[in-house]
């Protein structure tokens, strides 16, 4: 028992005691940082756009911990485990960013790293609209379209161009004529796939274009949506709206007969686009009218959606998908002079100089030429 005597002997039988009974009872001994192992299955989580849970297997010889990079869309639990095999449940949210995502999930054991990539993909119905893909609003179908992709000049199957002097309405400056002057230059003309509208001084007169959309036919109710860069300057006066097809003015006259101004703007107020809509009983000439006016950052100058959605009860207009106006047959009376929206209506394009709003603060013909822009037109149906 002298080895006893021994402070140093006696110490060293003392720790070995203490390692053997932290391993076990001297069963195996505790790994070293350097020796530990830790494997997990899968080694990467690929998923699909929708919330999930995914399910890691992991298989360690100590002690581990684990933790996702800093993203909200992607968190692990537990954080940590023990000696032998555990699960980790990875989850995710759904995936509306229109595009793939990554995160990492590191595990950690003794000294070493192990680190197991993320990749969520995305669905295409959240991608932002491209300009020229056809979205078609929830419940209707496409019926007729131009996308303004052929040219120069506009087809005449659908389109029908206005001829009228100037002063033929609301003391507008402008005259209107078929495609061009007689000395060749374009009032419209379809380039870049857009149709553009000209208005323009020539000969001491002011040019410039309107044009109808299937006259003869029209449609009766649907969703009617034009996408549309404005001009700039004082005196112009561009337009998307609708009137009755074959109306009779003498039976039926303005504004008895209705009329729908899906966006109108006037560039004495630049910038501000207002809808409208006329009636019997409703209109400017009574102080009466129906009207909504929004300012849209860069009207003039940048490409907008303005669009119109008319049922049998209610007429509802849009800007970039934000309603501009809401009207309701319920509200606003059944009877002819209230609601004349009860038959078929045409689309109307027109860029008009002047008059009694385009006007009413002066023109600046230094402004001119000047040019409305539309990338397409769509109507839909139920």
């Amino acid at each position: 028992m002298k080895w006893f005597s021994d402070r140093k002997g006696l110490l060293l039988l003392c720790a070995a005691t203490l390692l053997n009974f932290s391993c076990g009872c001297g069963s195996e001994p505790v790994p070293s940082a350097s020796e530990a192992t830790l494997t997990v299955s899968p080694a990467a989580v690929n998923a699909t756009f929708e919330a999930q849970t995914v399910t890691l297997t992991v298989n360690a010889t100590g002690d581990w911990g684990v933790a996702a990079a800093d993203k909200d869309w992607c968190t692990v639990s537990p954080s940590g485990g023990i000696k032998g095999t555990s699960e980790v449940k990875v989850n995710l949210a759904t995936n509306r960013t229109g595009k793939e995502r990554e995160n990492t999930i590191t595990f950690r054991y003794g000294s070493k790293t192990l680190e197991v990539p993320v990749k969520q993909g995305f669905s295409e119905e959240d991608l932002p609209p491209d300009p020229g893909e056809i979205v078609v609003p929830e419940g209707y179908h496409l019926v007729w379209h131009d996308e303004f992709d052929e040219g120069p000049l506009l087809d005449p199957a659908h389109w029908t161009h206005e001829v009228q002097k100037s002063g033929w309405v609301n003391n507008e400056l402008q005259n209107y004529v078929n495609h061009q002057t007689s000395s060749g230059n374009k009032v419209t003309e379809v380039q870049d796939g857009s149709l553009h509208i000209h208005c323009f001084k020539e000969g001491g007169k002011i040019y410039s274009g309107r044009v109808y959309a299937h006259v003869g036919t029209g449609w009766q109710y649907g969703w009617f949506e034009a996408r549309i860069n404005l001009p700039k300057g004082k005196g112009t006066w561009p337009a998307f709206w609708m009137m009755p097809v074959g109306n009779d003015w003498n039976t039926n006259p303005w504004p008895m007969c209705g009329e729908i101004d899906i966006m109108e703007e006037v560039g004495c107020v630049p910038n501000e686009v207002s809808s409208s809509i006329h009636t019997q009983d409703y209109n400017h000439t009574k102080n009466t009218q129906k009207t909504h006016a929004m300012t849209i950052a860069k009207a003039e100058g940048e490409y907008h959606v303005y669009a119109l959605e008319w049922t049998e009860d209610a007429i509802t207009t849009y800007v970039d998908g934000k309603v501009q106006l809401a009207v309701k047959k319920s509200v606003l009376g059944s009877g002819h002079n209230q609601w004349p929206f009860h038959y078929a209506f045409y689309p109307i394009l027109n860029l008009a100089w002047g008059g009694d709003w385009g006007g009413m603060n002066g023109v600046d013909e230094s402004a001119l030429p000047v040019t409305m822009s539309v990338d397409y037109i769509r109507v839909f149906q139920k």
